[in-house]
């Protein structure tokens, strides 16, 4: 399971200055595999929702977002999904009647509630898949660091309360390339909260959205909670419980993806019984758990409000019209 974030990927200096030169080499390969990749065109317009930085980042209710968007109008989206975290390689089609998120991961358990939704390690394979079972636009779930794939339309989705860390590439910092050679691959960003870094700056002038997360039921104004998150910004989540008017009475950090033992789990009910508290925790940390602990373990919702619909819709046109005349 990966670790959470170290405290120096916030700073300059330090241990990030000493890295620094692994974090040249590591994006001198991800260049490398980008030169000597021959990406596979799909037949059907892809869009790609990633980001630049490790975890937490908020792209998931984004592509969700988004899918439920051309839902609406009609056009058969089909998700794609790594699948981390998940046994299997794919290509297959997620059915979360029958897999479970050892399988397939926790993410993609959330996309297939949404649309048709593929785990595939090689995206290439995946978008073959999802193309045989009628798909008339795919949109992935990360994988703009992967050259497998072309994509018609390449989006960034940014933590506006943490932004890009400090700049460096990992191990040094939080970036899995250089914020210049990222920029040179992607059409937009998507700041997700307020931009409390002042990233946008650093964008290179290309087309910035401003989304919010909206947090959706259970009623919990007032209600005692103690709340437990495995997910890249656990920070995040509290906020938004206390944001709900509930009173917080205990929180529980874990790293992303994290796999919660049957001793984690009684641990946290006995403490939230011992002061007459709701258990809650993230959507995706719920999809985790066996039937008979997501019983017992409220989720609270988050989805995505975006503040300029009409810049949303013309950035989307030109991928839109694509499906149209395809």
């Amino acid at each position: 399971m990966p670790p959470r974030a170290p405290e120096f990927w916030q700073r300059r200096g330090g241990w990030a200055a000493l890295l620094a030169p692994l974090g040249w080499l590591y994006d001198a390969a991800g260049a490398a595999r980008f030169a000597l990749t021959k990406p596979y065109r799909a037949n059907v317009p892809v869009i790609c929702v990633g980001n630049l930085g490790s975890g937490g980042s908020g792209k998931t209710p984004i592509v969700i977002s988004l899918a439920r968007r051309f839902t609406a109008r009609g056009i058969e989206v089909h998700l794609l999904s790594r699948g981390y975290g998940g046994s299997l390689k794919g290509p297959i089609r997620v059915d979360p009647a029958r897999h479970s998120a050892a399988e397939v991961g926790d993410e993609p358990l959330l996309l297939a509630a949404t649309a048709p939704c593929w785990v595939a390690r090689d995206r290439a394979a995946g978008a073959r898949a999802a193309e045989a079972a009628g798909a008339e636009l795919i949109l992935i779930d990360d994988g703009l660091q992967n050259p497998g794939l072309a994509k018609d339309l390449s989006l960034i989705a940014i933590d506006g309360g943490y932004g890009f860390g400090n700049g460096a590439v990992m191990p040094a910092g939080p970036l899995r390339e250089s914020l210049a050679r990222g920029l040179a691959h992607t059409d937009a960003a998507i700041i997700l909260g307020s931009d409390e870094t002042g990233v946008a700056a650093s964008l290179a002038g290309k087309p910035v959205l401003l989304a919010r997360p909206r947090v959706l039921g259970p009623a919990l104004k007032s209600r005692t909670v103690v709340a437990f998150a495995g997910i890249g910004r656990p920070e995040k989540f509290f906020r938004n419980v206390e944001a709900t008017g509930a009173n917080l009475a205990a929180s529980h950090a874990f790293p992303d993806h994290h796999a919660y033992s049957e001793a984690e789990l009684q641990r946290l009910l006995a403490e939230a019984r011992a002061v007459s508290a709701v258990l809650l925790t993230t959507d995706k940390d719920r999809v985790r758990l066996n039937p008979a602990w997501r019983a017992r373990v409220e989720a609270l919702p988050i989805d995505i409000a975006w503040d300029d619909e009409a810049a949303l819709d013309r950035l989307l046109a030109p991928v839109l019209r694509a499906v149209r005349h395809g």
